[in-house]
């Protein structure tokens, strides 16, 4: 796999304009979501005169109005069924009318057997405001503590409070109406609904949802300036990215590495919400990646990149539903391919940021395996350089050191032994495995832990001849005789399922035991 480089410094839209392709996935949204109601949101500051700050929250509300909602995909998957779904389908309904209240009746309690389904229904019939104001109150909550961690200014960060309140009044969580929501948010609440039916029934329909939530959901005015220039939705020749990033309010200034981190930072913490027993995941994981990659003598820029993509390596996990990672059971096949394929999400997500690509690949290969039985594309050991087994082994140890519903946590012992049991079983990588432990502050057995039972001298022995070395010359090197060194050969040739030298070498390249510095 291509390495991490560093391109030029990042600007903060960029990876706020990421984030938003995580938001998206979390919404049941295709990618770009939030990136097209950015722009037509910012066409209709100009039709409207909005000024610079209204502007700048206009546009990362644009961007950012569902952060908090990740937050709580737990109580909503507890409440709704699957998160994504509920979020996906309220899209189509206004919150205030007849169809709502259907949705609500459809999709509260459904992942329930049918009478605890029946209960819950009627729980939520009883107390159904106090529990949506609960809801959407955490929400505020939660998306104005990440706005500010974002490096959002204060009325930006106000602004996202205000993401459920309606032009009538009736939205939540305070009931503010009319002009006492900011201009920019208004703008938001109409571009973020008009791009989804734009998408799904094209101007005729954008126009039609508009018209029908004037003065309830979305400031009449507004409306009427968007029904009069409907070229604001005129996006499908748009390189949306590309513009959205041209618009940006800072799009004249690049972050330091300083900033960079804690942005990366902020976003995997945002990540690790989305599961109570994620919370922390992605900061362990990348601490324990560093220092492993430090610990092997991986040049500076290595060890950096492997910090950042520890943060967000899981960015993918967005876009499967909590109902999904909190089974109990045995996953479906349509299950399986979604938890697959979030590696893949977080790299594609990566990728779009010129200076993180380098990121996106290590990131995207933490659950690859030396076997090639890993995902998301099945990459085998000459794939995958050091620092993509290190994440792994990293990543690997820090969930089974957390809590799952399918198990308890591990103890530290524990885990540091099932990874070891990967090590043999040649799916991790040793020398990775045994850095990432040896960080996390577990010793080390003094044999066992490498691939195919060999022992610590065996591998000293492998590598010599590996590297073309006679047996005469690995006694020689290991202060050996001669005898000894054929003898650990000819162990070796049988423990990894080999007649010769080349086949022992492949073996030794295929689980890093060469190419590496040795534990």
């Amino acid at each position: 796999m291509e390495g991490p480089r560093t391109a030029r410094k990042p600007q903060r839209a960029e990876l706020l304009a990421a984030l938003s392709l995580a938001i998206d996935l979390g919404l049941g949204q295709p990618l770009e979501h939030m990136l097209r109601s950015c722009l037509i949101a910012m066409r209709l500051c100009d039709l409207v005169g909005a000024d610079p700050t209204e502007r700048e929250t206009a546009y990362y509300g644009g961007l950012l109005a569902w952060i908090g909602c990740h937050a709580d995909s737990e109580e909503f998957t507890e409440l709704f069924g699957d998160d994504i779904a509920f979020r996906a389908a309220s899209y189509e309904v206004d919150w205030r009318g007849p169809r709502f209240a259907a949705l609500l009746v459809r999709h509260v309690g459904s992942a329930r057997p049918l009478p605890a389904h029946a209960a819950r229904l009627g729980s939520f019939a009883l107390h159904a405001q106090a529990q949506m104001s609960a809801l959407i109150g955490s929400h505020c909550v939660s998306a104005g503590a990440l706005a500010a961690r974002l490096g959002l200014p204060p009325h930006v960060t106000r602004g996202l409070t205000f993401t459920f309140e309606r032009w009538d009044g009736s939205g939540l969580p305070s009931g503010a109406r009319g002009d006492d929501i900011p201009l920019g948010m208004r703008i938001v609440h109409l571009a973020d609904v008009v791009e989804v039916h734009l998408r799904l029934g094209g101007v005729g329909a954008a126009t039609a949802v508009a018209r029908e939530r004037r003065g309830t959901q979305f400031d009449p005015v507004l409306v009427d300036v968007l029904l009069g220039n409907p070229d604001v939705l005129a996006l499908d020749d748009e390189d949306v990215w590309d513009r959205a990033i041209r618009l940006a309010p800072d799009r004249d200034r690049s972050l330091t590495d300083e900033e960079t981190d804690a942005l990366l930072l902020a976003i995997g913490d945002f990540v690790d919400l989305k599961s109570p027993w994620t919370v922390g995941h992605s900061r362990a994981v990348s601490d324990l990646a560093a220092a492993a990659g430090a610990r092997l003598g991986l040049p500076e820029a290595d060890v950096a990149a492997l910090a950042r993509a520890g943060h967000v390596s899981d960015l993918g996990r967005m876009g499967v539903p909590n109902r999904v990672w909190r089974k109990t059971t045995t996953l479906s096949p349509a299950d399986q391919e979604r938890v697959r394929m979030h590696p893949y999400l977080t790299r594609r997500i990566l990728a779009r940021v010129d200076a993180l690509r380098g990121i996106a690949v290590l990131a995207g290969a933490h659950h690859e395996r030396l076997d090639g039985s890993g995902y998301p594309g099945g990459a085998t050991a000459p794939d995958l350089r050091l620092p993509e087994r290190i994440l792994a082994a990293a990543d690997a140890y820090q969930s089974l050191r957390e809590p799952h519903p399918l198990r308890p946590a591990s103890s530290d012992a524990e885990a540091a032994r099932l990874l070891r049991d990967q090590v043999r079983a040649g799916l991790l990588d040793g020398p990775a495995v045994d850095a990432v432990l040896a960080g996390a502050g577990q010793p080390r057995p003094a044999r066992g832990a490498w691939p195919a039972g060999l022992t610590d001298r065996e591998v000293e022995v492998l590598r010599l001849l590996a590297v073309g070395r006679s047996a005469a010359d690995v006694g020689a090197t290991l202060h050996i005789t001669p005898k000894t060194a054929r003898n650990h050969i000819e162990h070796i040739y049988a423990k990894v399922g080999s007649s010769n030298r080349t086949g022992a070498t492949m073996f030794a390249l295929a689980h890093g035991l060469v190419g590496t510095p040795p534990a």
